[in-house]
């Protein structure tokens, strides 16, 4: 894994290490203890990770709330926090009681609403700004562009030249898109100056993508940050089980016996999926930095323990040889 020297320093630093992804802060699929997530940061601070991503979206602002307090004892300068637009929280005028329709275990007394204009990425860093209690984010990510309509249009016209002027008069250090779909993270790199690119579950273990974005994006300087590398959990585990995840729902046929297939290699060779699937991406120069989510001190310690193992040449080169990965470079 490389870094991109387009970026300061302090960002380069902080990408070194894994990422730590705060989605299950705002109680996404289960409810999680307030003390277990500062405890789980706590253990990460210790781990050495340095780099915490949140969003207004996660838990309707319960994770950018909690991210923030447990952050609020370490030196500002000591770590990256990087945050999203596109999402206003509004007041619900019709609460159903739960969020659980969007994935989120929280009270739905406030909804989302879609804003992808320069007014909008003003107003949602400033009340990002507000439940984090902090002065400043380092990096905003354009979140989901994609859903549930294209807002290609909106968001090349109105958050990218705010956010081109936050990162020249240095509000913010870097922006980037956040997305699953490869096809539209493409389209900015092709047609704007991003920074990064956050590309959820399309560079794993199980698929690469194929419309060109890993090489677009090293061969313009953006820094690619992986995220959804266990895509959904099927990963997750040394064999994926019948009632695996993929992308929020049932496991497809398809990846559950393309990741046996991955899984029976990976053991011949004394190594784990999660493991493997961890590694992956970082071998791409495009990759900055890889990120998983985490809710506990066990999850953090597991995955501090799967980052620091190393893989043999020899397992990659089966995966290629019997047809299993494509690694684009």
């Amino acid at each position: 894994m490389t870094t991109s020297s387009r970026l300061p320093n302090k960002l380069n630093t902080s990408f070194s290490e894994l990422g730590f992804g705060t989605a299950q802060f705002g109680n996404m699929g289960k409810k999680v203890a307030e003390q277990a997530c500062i405890d789980a940061v706590e253990a990460a601070w210790e781990g050495g990770l340095r780099f915490f991503d949140t969003a207004p979206h996660y838990g309707l602002g319960l994770s950018e709330e909690r991210i923030g307090r447990a952050l609020s004892g370490q030196s500002r300068k000591d770590y990256v926090i990087s945050t999203k637009v596109g999402r206003l929280l509004r007041e619900n005028p019709m609460p159903q009681g739960s969020d659980h329709q969007n994935g989120f275990l929280v009270p739905d007394n406030l909804t989302r609403l879609r804003d992808y204009t320069a007014d909008g990425v003003q107003r949602s860093l400033e009340e990002s700004l507000g439940r984090l209690k902090l002065d400043a984010v380092d990096i905003l990510w354009i979140h989901d562009p994609e859903e549930p309509t294209d807002r290609f249009d909106e968001a090349i016209s109105g958050a990218v030249p705010m956010l081109n002027r936050l990162r020249s008069e240095g509000v913010i250090s870097a922006w980037g898109i956040g997305s699953k779909d490869a096809t539209m993270l493409r389209r900015f790199v092709d047609h704007s100056d991003p920074d990064l690119v956050m590309l959820a579950g399309r560079y794993t273990l199980l698929e690469q993508e194929q419309v060109g974005l890993m090489s677009a994006c090293q061969a313009k300087g953006v820094g690619v940050i992986a995220v959804g590398i266990f895509n959904s959990g099927l990963l997750a585990r040394e064999e994926p089980s019948e009632d695996a995840w993929y992308e929020y729902g049932p496991a497809p046929k398809w990846a559950l016996d393309r990741t046996r297939q991955i899984a029976a290699v990976a053991r011949d060779h004394g190594v784990s999926l999660p493991e493997a699937a961890l590694h992956f991406p970082k071998r791409h120069p495009a990759v900055v930095n890889v990120m998983a989510g985490m809710r506990s001190v066990a999850q953090v310690e597991k995955n501090l323990a799967l980052a620091s193992s190393e893989i043999p040449e020899a397992f990659w080169n089966d995966l290629r040889a019997q047809g299993l990965l494509k690694e684009e470079v």
